[in-house]
């Protein structure tokens, strides 16, 4: 429960959230503060339909840089803020615009497929992105026979199980997925054998394979809400247990081994929030010549959704 200066803090976002117009996108990985007072609360896919579809002024968008990029490009009126300036994603790092394009020259046949968490400029020079909701079914449905698939492998192993398509992975991780083990699975099941096990596609493929469900957030939700089961181990990032116990309450909720936690996602604080609003601080831009190609990019992959 909030102690009652968060709950103050809370209530003066709140307020000056409702003079200035502003909306507030929260990611699933955010901090349970933050989550209670979020206009809308979701995984990268459905804060991206928010972004496209909302009437506010500004956005402040609970997440990484990437995702506020995102906002900026599929609602390029609006003023976006990030509540930390360096909050960003290890992941969407580890490929450059530059090697992509170095990799199209090698493979001139082969369609780039980038996982939302990307940058800008990736996503520019990307031919269609995708999220761990939809990734199966964009890589299905692009015209191509061979896949450049970036930045994450694991998703990329996860996406090969179900398309008869040449896929080049690139070697990209999430930090956090990547350290969920099989032996963490597997004691977890140990101790608690009726439970049923949901785990992230950006898990290592020996993870996949111990669980009962591979899920992005989204999912994960949904499953938690129409399962049987009463007690799910949760192989993902530790911010996402707060919903679901809060969704569903008459479940338990237990993570995968100990709990991995998104560095960068916490970051951004209650005070961060208000001092955005405060200031009108850490506004996201992004040049017309990126946004342009990769308003593309973002746009097919809604499509597919």
């Amino acid at each position: 429960m909030p102690n009652n200066s968060q709950k103050e803090i809370q209530n003066a976002i709140l307020k000056l959230k409702e003079q200035q117009n502003a909306i507030l996108l929260v990611h699933n990985y955010q901090r349970p503060e933050i989550q209670d007072i979020a206009d809308f609360l979701g995984d990268s896919l459905g804060l991206a339909k928010q972004a496209a579809q909302t009437d506010a002024d500004i956005i402040v968008f609970c997440g990484v840089e990437f995702m506020a990029e995102t906002a900026k490009i599929l609602s390029p009126e609006k003023m976006v803020l990030l509540p930390e300036r360096d909050a960003d994603c290890p992941m969407a790092n580890m490929v450059s615009d530059e090697e992509i394009l170095e990799m199209q020259k090698k493979h001139p046949d082969a369609k780039v497929v980038s996982y939302v968490n990307t940058t800008a400029s990736v996503k520019a020079v990307s031919d269609v992105c995708c999220t761990s909701s939809n990734a199966v079914q964009v890589v299905k449905n692009i015209d191509a026979d061979k896949i450049i698939f970036t930045p994450d492998k694991n998703l990329g192993f996860w996406v090969k199980r179900f398309v008869d398509k040449e896929m080049i992975l690139w070697d990209g991780f999430c930090y956090v997925h990547h350290r969920i083990t099989p032996e963490d699975i597997k004691k977890s099941k140990q101790k608690m054998p009726e439970a049923s096990v949901i785990v992230h596609p950006e898990c290592r493929p020996e993870v996949a394979d111990l669980a009962d469900r591979v899920e992005s957030t989204g999912g994960m939700v949904k499953f938690a809400r129409e399962t049987e089961a009463k007690k799910i181990i949760v192989g993902t990032e530790s911010g996402i247990l707060h919903r679901l116990k809060k969704e569903s309450p008459d479940k338990e909720f237990y993570t995968a081994g100990p709990p991995r936690i998104c560095q960068n996602m916490k970051k951004i604080t209650l005070e961060s929030v208000l001092k955005a609003l405060q200031k009108v601080q850490y506004k996201i831009e992004v040049p017309e010549k990126i946004a342009k190609p990769a308003k593309i990019t973002l746009d097919k992959m809604l499509n597919f959704s």
